[in-house]
């Protein structure tokens, strides 16, 4: 009975471990400076703008259509980094910061919807300049563009800003 009951747990483990797509190598989340990182971040934000242009579609993750998460998945799972792939959970990854600390490659998340107080939009930094922050992202209405957090919409529904590299 107990060799069933071993034969029976062995099975379960090993049908579960492969349920799920991992990537083959995955980034520690938070601060960094190297010049890896460096180097990893403007491949990151150089295949964002690749897909400038790309039409909005919900749940999509490529030139056919895109939505603000898949934007940012696709591009951080292009260097092997894994995140979540709704804007919510990635807002639970990385490291917190300031705004006087952003820099490209960072996370910004919004909240657009006032009726509900969740975490619903994402935009990865693409430029830090003199106080102003541009970030690519996928709207409903324009698809994949690079906006200004200086923007009145954008300022008013920013939320918080992470470090995921």
């Amino acid at each position: 009975m107990k060799r069933i009951y071993l034969l029976l747990l062995i099975s379960v483990l090993l049908t579960s471990c492969g349920s799920s797509r991992k990537p083959t190598k995955t980034v520690v989340l938070g601060s960094s400076t190297s010049y890896a990182a460096t180097k990893r971040i403007s491949k990151v934000v150089d295949y964002a703008k690749s897909f400038e242009g790309t039409r909005y579609k919900y749940g999509g993750t490529d030139k056919r259509g895109m939505d603000c998460s898949g934007l940012v998945y696709v591009c951080f799972m292009e260097e092997d980094i894994a995140l979540p792939r709704v804007s919510r959970e990635m807002a639970k990854k990385g490291v917190r910061i300031t705004l006087n600390e952003i820099a490209e490659g960072d996370l910004v998340f919004f909240q657009t919807n006032k009726n509900r107080r969740v975490i619903n939009h994402v935009g990865l930094v693409v430029e830090e300049r003199n106080g102003e922050i541009k970030f690519i992202h996928s709207t409903s209405s324009r698809g994949v563009i690079v906006s200004s957090l200086n923007e009145d919409y954008w300022k008013n529904a920013f939320v918080e800003v992470r470090r995921v590299i």
